[in-house]
């Protein structure tokens, strides 16, 4: 079991006006809303950070929002898109490690057309980033790529570069959750990617959990970490049945699409989806922010109630 300190991080939304610009103001109320929370911010994500549909540009004016608003608050990092090669995740890191940020999230590489790479260009590629990078990195093992990152290569890349700080693991299969805490042995940090496993990677030793929930109720993400650090565990069970239920409710709604559409109708900062990604609509919104009512999430986040 690890001593390290538990925690949980949101992957942010980034806010766009309903003409597809970025919407600087509503990012700047969103952020806000989860510094006010105390949950950690990844930003420019490729899932609920539509970080594929921003320019270099917009990307690093993200960036600078989220440092005036976040930073020295809560921890803030880049976690940027799934890379086809080192230059990309290097130029991420130059821009974040420019602005401020305090970390970035190296992504698995993804080089397109079902290809997965064999151990050995793991590890060249992974080498290649961190022997140019010098800010802190976080590793990430993702089920969207088709594979995991070996553990015994993890292990390896956390003895020759003491900036990795942490891995975001997002596997469903536990047994390889299990190794991988196992051969860390506490050295970094583990978050589970997705709320679904979070009080098993707890139970196992691992420091807490990523989602895209914290986006909607980040008060309720924090409670669940806040209550186990306590030991309250039928307080921390309770609150993270309603993470599961808020959860389930955005999946089936059509995720962060969905999500945007609750929060504007519960008056809350957050914007529009930018093109590919489309509205819901107004049934699927209102549905969701009902789930939201119903679970007393508006006194939990201190809304008006």
């Amino acid at each position: 079991m690890s001593d390290r300190r538990a925690s949980t991080f949101v992957i942010s939304l980034t806010a766009f006006r309903e003409d597809g610009a970025l919407d600087e103001a509503g990012q700047r109320g969103h952020f806000r809303r989860l510094a006010s929370a105390g949950i950690g911010v990844y930003v420019g994500g490729s899932g609920s950070g539509e970080g594929y549909v921003l320019t270099r540009d917009e990307r690093r004016r993200l960036f600078e929002i989220a440092r005036e608003e976040l930073s020295g608050r809560v921890p803030v990092r880049a976690m940027g898109v799934e890379p086809r090669s080192a230059g990309e995740v290097i130029e991420l890191a130059r821009d974040a490690r420019e602005v401020g940020l305090d970390a970035i999230q190296l992504y698995s590489l993804d080089q397109g057309h079902g290809y997965r790479p064999r151990p050995e260009e793991l590890e060249r590629y992974l080498g290649d980033v961190l022997d140019a990078v010098d800010c802190p990195v976080v590793l990430s093992s993702h089920q969207a790529m088709g594979y995991d990152l070996p553990s015994s290569l993890v292990a390896r890349i956390v003895e020759r570069h003491p900036n990795v700080i942490g891995i975001n693991f997002t596997h469903q299969a536990l047994p390889g959750l299990v190794r991988m805490l196992e051969v860390l042995d506490g050295r970094i940090d583990l978050h589970v990617g997705g709320p679904m496993q979070a009080l098993t990677a707890l139970a196992l030793g691992a420091q807490g959990f990523l989602s895209s929930e914290g986006n909607l109720a980040p008060r309720l993400c924090v409670s669940v970490i806040e209550h186990h650090r306590r030991g309250e565990l039928a307080a921390r069970d309770a609150a993270f049945a309603k993470v599961l239920r808020l959860f389930t409710a955005t999946q089936r709604g059509g995720g962060m699409s969905a999500a945007k559409g609750a929060l504007r109708r519960l008056g809350l900062p957050g914007g529009w989806p930018r093109r590919p990604r489309l509205p819901v609509e107004a049934s699927v919104a209102a549905d969701l922010a009902g789930c939201f009512e119903a679970l007393g999430l508006r006194a939990v986040e201190g809304l008006d109630v």
